[in-house]
């Protein structure tokens, strides 16, 4: 009998990230979440629970290997969904963004994501060919559409630098069967939800990102009820 997939959800909130891990659990994965509330036990529903800190990139591989050491297995799916921006402490002035504060968002919403899809690289060459691997980061329209709030400059940044090594990473390695999507909820139209993102909804699309069907592209955009739209 073959041993149940492994996921790693990293960046847990209450909204995609609960949603999402209860979606794989139910299809029959072992499933991690990382957050900064992680306690280091099972949580209720049966999922392993850890500590992370996004902004600390090298604390990453940890986790993937608490990960290994619980389920004797690397995980075949990888879905970051962490987070962060930092508000001018000036009113619509870019630059006045603490430089502090750009390295530190900068890590949440790019480096740390390079990392765990580094370790996911690595933890992939170790399990069977058979087995269906993806990359999923929770995007949003940032990397194509600069919006003039200065608000959003640190995330943008952010999503926009990790859609394109998303973007190489997938074109790379897709023929081995190791898939990377940037996942971008959009309305019917095109336009972005912004902050009515819907956490079921992402987590019906990252299942069948997972499972690499309809040959979707690495750039993931998508409709609640409808999966992959093209926009």
């Amino acid at each position: 009998m073959a041993a149940s997939p492994v996921a790693l959800i990293l960046g847990s909130g209450p909204r995609v990230g609960a949603s999402v891990a209860q979606k794989f659990a139910s299809t029959g994965y072992k499933v991690a979440v990382a957050s900064r509330q992680g306690t280091g036990s099972k949580t209720p529903e049966g999922y392993l629970s850890l500590k992370a800190d996004f902004s600390k990139p090298d604390s990453i591989p940890a986790l993937f290997d608490a990960v290994k050491a619980e389920f004797n297995s690397a995980p075949s799916v990888i879905v970051y969904n962490a987070a962060t921006l930092t508000p001018p402490p000036v009113k619509d002035s870019i630059f006045s963004i603490p430089v502090e504060s750009v390295t530190s968002d900068l890590n949440v919403n790019t480096v740390s994501p390079y990392v765990a899809a580094q370790q996911a690289m690595a933890g992939w060459e170790t399990l069977p060919a058979s087995t269906k691997k993806s990359f999923i980061f929770t995007g949003n329209i940032l990397n194509l559409s600069i919006l003039p709030v200065p608000m959003y400059t640190n995330l943008g940044m952010g999503k926009s630098a990790t859609a394109f090594w998303l973007g190489v990473a997938d074109s790379t390695y897709a023929a081995k069967g190791y898939r990377f999507f940037y996942a971008d909820e959009r309305k019917e139209d095109g336009a972005s939800k912004g902050s009515a993102i819907d956490g079921p909804a992402h987590a019906d699309f990252f299942a069948q990102l997972a499972s690499h069907e309809g040959n979707v592209p690495w750039l993931a955009t998508f409709v609640k009820d409808k999966g992959y739209v093209k926009f």
